[in-house]
């Protein structure tokens, strides 16, 4: 007669017992287990004949120790699970022993030498052919980075020994003949009965339609084979594997990239921008001003527990990758089915915006995908198939830092900055090494007190004095040059204690890429009283300007104004207000400096200022033109009171010294704005119905067409020379990313993400 479970597994949440008594204590455990409920379950509760097993760490997990002392008592009569009459201790040595089949390999005490373990690992044992571990090794198996948490020592032994017993979901082989002659062997890492996704061995990946296939020949032996070596071998492998976890994966472990650089094409979007210069342009015209009305979804993926997504997708090779917070994810571009994907719990602690949930995407390079996450780490994955490679610590989260943008790639490094410029951080942009994570150098956006430039911080609070580089910036690889932008001065909206220009807040900073060496800079707002940071992508153009070929530098900038710069040495050519609600300032002068206007910083009673705090504009993205010559962008109407406080920098508080209030009776707009780059005047404007709060951005294309989230909730697209509605999509969702657009299959998609979901349309 078969029995239902006969004991419940349970969360890592309640207290765990460690050597020296908790080892004795299951080990008496182990011996009762044996006498009274292997029989049923299996004497290493693997399960039997009778019942299920007990361990692993797949079942429910959520029971309190008393209740698992109660039902071991009391039974489950009704499943034909008998209760036990047991002696306390021997209760409390059961109880230990089932606790201990379900505990993280990583929590129990081993006999093995680790050491021992991970030489065999790594030398004559062959492992590291197969498995990716401290970042380097195959990627035929799964990734073990992290295996001391994810799995027991019952699990990780009996997979060494029998590992035809259980067989991980995508690493089942098997041979797919196609119709055009073809065969090709490997892992089904995810199939239906529309299409099936094979990967060979060495991390080539086939993203195959059912209409492709003429016959799918799957193996039954595992593609691993058991391993066979000594009492002694075992023991040490075993003790390595369960000491395994991502956080012992740093710079001084990580291994090279063996994979080379992939070539960028028309029909991809390979960076966060679609192109280093930032400049959300596309050549792709299939869907265009003729046809765009026929545009339709065609595929939906939900991340799961994602609320607001920020994430604006990269398309490599026809996979898709997109993020949250803390996850990351590799889809078919074609259907939006799920390659892989990799998470970490949300850090508790964080603060300001990357306690938000927010993440908006990653960077690729090579064989590598590489993404931020809360607590101000940098990760490098396996874009091929998720593979932890390695993780860096960029800042001390403890000391307010987060992360949220995607990252960018140049030649061999990876460069970002951190968020926390509301909560007192010393801002910085910093290099990596995309190999190792090993960094390469760091830009510090505020001088220490007596350092250069300290003198522009007169007062106390360059202490904390924010100016964190939280947004993506751009690349010129003529020039070789990276321009970053860079945030508000802390605290936001009291100045009594920053007097002076507060460099660099405000400004976009020009460094060279290999060594982060200083070339130039331009400050949008000094001494910034109404938190109007500069983080706008700082557009790389280059067109005719003032009657000659010139590498321009384009930003609608927060503070109201729309600036066009000579990016090879920070000439001002052009700065001209793209709002009509700016009151701070009369215009900005020939030195680059605003004039502003008396009677517009903020005070203690609160004073009536444009633009309001969200900016003119925002983060979102911008997009460039080159038939049309248009700067697109999203435009806000809008101004607020703003108040000064004496309130002081606390840590685990944001650092305002300050307020805003709406002003009474006055409603936001937002406006779609064409801007001709040489003059800076509006050529076209679209205005939006909505409460104006949303954050989405704009995409151009050679199809003539500008896609956008309208304030409405809707995804729509307009006539990039006249700004008329073509076409919309209702999502009913508050707008909080960018869209994009990728050809796979030769069908062109425009991708966006919407609430917690990503949305790809095309034409039927």
């Amino acid at each position: 007669m078969r029995s239902a479970i006969c004991l419940i597994l349970l969360g890592s949440a309640a207290a765990q017992l460690r050597k020296p008594d908790a080892e004795t204590m299951i080990d008496a455990g182990r011996r009762h287990f044996e006498l009274r409920c292997a029989m049923c379950h299996g004497a290493d509760g693997m399960g039997g004949e009778r019942a299920p097993g007990v361990a692993g760490r797949e079942g429910e997990r959520m029971r309190s120790e008393q209740d698992l002392r109660d039902l071991i008592s009391k039974g489950v009569p009704e499943a034909g699970m008998p209760g036990f009459r047991l002696g306390a201790e021997e209760l409390r040595q059961i109880v230990a022993f089932v606790r201990s089949l379900t505990m993280p390999a990583i929590e129990r005490a081993v006999a093995g030498n680790a050491a021992r373990g991970r030489d065999f690992f790594f030398g004559h044992g062959g492992c590291a052919a197969c498995h990716i571990v401290e970042g380097r090794g195959g990627v035929g198996g799964p990734d073990l980075s992290n295996l001391g948490r994810r799995r027991t020592l019952a699990e990780i032994e009996q997979a060494l020994r029998a590992p035809e017993s259980r067989r991980l979901p995508g690493y089942r082989v098997a041979r797919v003949e196609l119709r055009d002659g073809t065969t090709i062997r490997g892992f089904v890492r995810n199939e239906s009965n529309y299409d099936l996704q094979l990967q060979e061995p060495g991390g080539k990946l086939h993203l195959l339609r059912a209409a492709d296939i003429v016959r799918v020949i799957r193996e039954e032996r595992s593609a691993m084979p058991a391993v066979n070596v000594t009492a002694g071998e075992m023991s040490d492998l075993i003790a390595y594997l369960s000491r395994l976890s991502e956080e012992s994966v740093t710079a001084r472990h990580a291994g090279e990239s063996i994979a080379a650089p992939f070539d960028a094409k028309p029909e991809d979007w390979p960076t966060y921008h679609g192109h280093p210069s930032g400049n959300r342009h596309s050549p792709l015209a299939q869907i265009h001003t003729g046809n765009v009305a026929s545009l339709a979804p065609k595929w939906i993926y939900p991340i799961r527990a994602a609320e607001r997504l920020e994430v604006t997708p990269v398309v490599v090779d026809g996979v898709m990758y997109v993020t949250s917070v803390n996850q990351a994810y590799a889809l078919d571009a074609r259907t939006g089915r799920e390659i892989w994907s990799w998470r970490r719990p949300r850090t508790p602690g964080v603060i300001g915006d990357a306690a938000g949930g927010i993440n908006r995407g990653v960077a690729v390079w090579r064989d590598r995908v590489f993404l931020v996450t809360d607590h101000a780490h940098l990760i490098a994955l396996n874009r091929f198939t998720g593979a932890f490679l390695w993780d860096v610590e960029m800042a001390d989260y403890r000391e307010h830092y987060g992360a949220t943008s995607a990252p960018l790639v140049v030649k061999d490094l990876v460069i970002s900055g951190t968020s926390g410029g509301d909560e007192g951080v010393r801002g910085f942009v910093a290099a990596y090494k995309a190999t190792t994570g090993e960094r390469v150098w760091r830009f510090w956006t505020i001088p220490l007190p007596g350092e250069p430039l300290s003198e522009t911080w007169q007062g106390k609070a360059i202490e904390h004095g924010c100016a964190s580089a939280w947004l993506t910036g751009t690349y010129d690889p003529e020039l070789d040059l990276l321009y970053w932008p860079t945030g508000n001065p802390c605290p936001d909206f009291n100045g009594d204690e920053r007097r002076g220009d507060n460099l660099y807040s405000d400004s976009v900073l020009v460094l060279k890429a290999e060594s982060g060496e200083l070339r130039w800079h331009y400050q949008f707002t000094p001494h910034d009283v109404h938190d109007w940071d500069a983080q706008q992508t700082p557009m790389l153009i280059d067109a005719e300007f003032g009657g000659r070929p010139r590498k321009l530098l384009a930003q609608a900038n927060r503070n109201g104004f729309f600036y066009v710069l000579d990016r090879t040495n920070g000439e001002l050519l052009l700065a001209k207000p793209f709002v009509q609600k700016l009151t701070w300032a009369s215009g900005v002068g020939r030195d680059g400096r605003p004039q502003v206007l008396p009677g517009t910083a903020p005070t203690p009673e609160g004073t009536r200022v444009c633009p309001s705090i969200e900016g003119a504009t925002n983060w979102m993205s911008t997009a460039y033109h080159p038939s049309t010559g248009l700067f697109y962008v999203m435009a806000l109407e809008n101004c607020n009171i703003y108040v000064k406080s004496s309130a002081w920098w606390e840590p685990g508080k944001s650092f305002y010294g300050g307020a805003v209030r709406a002003v009474p009776g006055e409603e936001p707009v937002k406006y779609l704005r064409a801007i001709d780059l040489k003059t800076g005047s509006i050529a076209w404007e679209y205005r939006q119905t909505g409460p104006g709060n949303t954050w989405g951005g704009v995409l151009s294309t050679d199809g003539g067409l500008i896609f956008f989230g309208d304030d409405s909730g809707a995804f729509a697209a307009v006539d990039a020379a006249t700004g008329k509605p073509l076409w919309h999509f209702h999502t009913n969702q508050n707008w909080r990313a960018s869209p994009m657009t990728y050809t796979v299959d030769g069908k062109q998609h425009v991708a966006v993400a919407a609430g917690g979901s990503i949305l790809s349309f095309a034409l039927p």
